[in-house]
């Protein structure tokens, strides 16, 4: 495959790249593509030396793969100028993940609905991914009602200047802020941008994406998401209401057996999931089930997720294999030849 990685010099950019080598994803032709204020630098992949190129240079070349990370502006203009030169474009913003001719895929819940004519395809919000794999095979066994979720997300979801920020603060140095207040030992109700409904863009991702994923619209999804100082993995408090009732042993065997889920959950030792351990890993932590005593068929659960990987990275790249495998990706040179 001829691949191309947009925003190959950002923060996911470079796990995308970390994650492409690790699963020895079959490239025979790296394009490494950013902004032009990048354009000409170097990066190594593979202990390779790769000269960063810029978005019509790109397209141009007509890679089989473009796996985006370089915002909702970019993804907009340039992701249809790919597909128009039979490239499948995987985007991690929130460009098209929203828009009902795009598919929004997690592989282990729903890659089957992807076809050769998908040519832009939507990378679910890092904190969607890491929930909808927990809740899928709950909701399929006991069937969901409602869902309310409280996030506490790791800085790097920001991106590399929120980082600086909290790492410049801890060691009492004054720089460039990302945020509108410190966020070292401190805590920011505040992911992304506000909405005319009082939510956050980050809150409403949240309430929308997982009826999507999982194709139904009979439960409902409420959202706080809280930016924490930690450097990386999300972590989230999930209470959910079931039609039916269930046993905790078999939430507890039904999430073991789902592939991409580890279940970490014995308060005897202290075993929970959190983000210093989820950290560099490309699993879902679940953990702290219980139930909740105050109403009927509901669930409490913890779950953790590195977001710069499952969140963003590795599911893109999961989606790639999906279409590799199943034959769903054209060699663009030769259809086009």
């Amino acid at each position: 495959m001829k691949v191309a990685v947009v925003g190959a010099t950002g923060m996911v950019g470079e796990v995308m790249l970390k994650v492409l080598e690790e699963r020895n994803f079959p490239i025979s032709e790296l394009l490494l593509v950013a902004s032009e204020r990048s354009v000409g630098k170097k990066l190594t992949y593979k202990n390779e030396e790769y000269t960063v190129i810029g978005l019509a240079d790109a397209v141009a070349a007509q890679p089989d793969i473009a796996i985006f990370s370089a915002g909702g502006e970019t993804s907009l203009e340039w992701a249809p100028k790919f597909a128009e030169v039979g490239t499948t474009v995987i985007d991690n913003s929130s460009a098209w993940r929203m828009d009902p001719t795009k598919k929004l895929v997690v592989p282990e819940i729903n890659a089957s609905a992807l076809t050769v004519e998908d040519k832009i395809i939507a990378n679910p919000n890092c904190s969607t991914i890491q929930m909808v794999l927990a809740l899928d095979p709950l909701h399929k066994k006991y069937q969901m009602k409602r869902v309310v979720v409280s996030t506490y997300q790791s800085v790097s979801g920001t991106g590399v200047k929120a980082v600086q920020q909290m790492e410049n603060e801890a060691a009492g140095i004054e720089g460039e802020m990302a945020y509108p207040y410190p966020i070292n030992r401190n805590a920011l109700p505040h992911c992304d941008v506000f909405l005319e409904n009082g939510y956050t863009k980050e809150e409403m991702k949240l309430a929308r994406e997982p009826q999507k994923i999982l194709d139904d619209r009979s439960f409902s999804v409420t959202a706080t998401a809280v930016r924490i100082p930690t450097a990386g993995g999300h972590s989230e408090s999930v209470n959910v209401e079931f039609h039916n009732d269930f046993d905790l042993a078999e939430v507890r065997q039904l999430l073991s057996e789902t592939p991409g889920i580890v279940v970490q959950d014995n308060p005897e030792t202290n075993t929970y999931p959190m983000p210093v351990f989820a950290n560099g890993k490309d699993d879902v932590f679940v953990g702290r089930l219980r139930r909740d005593e105050t109403q009927p068929n509901t669930l409490n659960m913890w779950i953790v997720a590195d977001n710069l990987r499952k969140g963003a990275a590795t599911n893109a790249v999961q989606i790639a294999e999906y279409l590799v495998e199943n034959s769903l990706v054209s060699n663009t040179s030769e259809a086009i030849s």
